[in-house]
């Protein structure tokens, strides 16, 4: 189990404005835009209304190698996900569809944030 990814974003108020976008069917929102003290970066901060998990700072971004998946609680879910992020700015890398090649029930979708860090929304059924 995952406590927090933090990922490096070149702009602050492009990535902000994206994933707001993309995760609101997900029921995720911006829920804290902390300052950091002396040496530590600013950050902002996603979460679920409970916990704060997912979280920005501002530097020099490289989307190598970088995979993040997001759960569904079902497949509408997911569709809503893909739609939202396309229509903010993703590239999509796959559509939503079942992935019978890792297992029958995966249902997922890739894009691509402003970035490039490689995004997956996934229903397990």
């Amino acid at each position: 189990m995952l406590d927090h990814i933090i990922l490096t974003v070149s702009d602050f108020k492009r990535s902000v404005d994206f994933y707001t976008k993309a995760l609101e069917p997900l029921g995720i929102t911006m829920e804290m835009d902390y300052k950091g003290p002396e040496n530590h970066p600013n950050l902002k901060g996603f979460g679920d209304g409970n916990t704060i998990f997912f979280w920005m700072k501002e530097g020099k971004a490289n989307a190598n190698g970088t995979h993040i998946g997001f759960v569904a609680k079902d497949h509408a879910q997911v569709d809503a996900f893909h739609k939202a992020a396309v229509a903010a700015g993703a590239q999509v890398l796959e559509s939503p569809r079942v992935f019978l090649e890792y297992y029958p029930g995966y249902y997922a979708t890739w894009v691509l944030d402003p970035d490039g860090y490689e995004i997956e929304l996934v229903h397990k059924s």
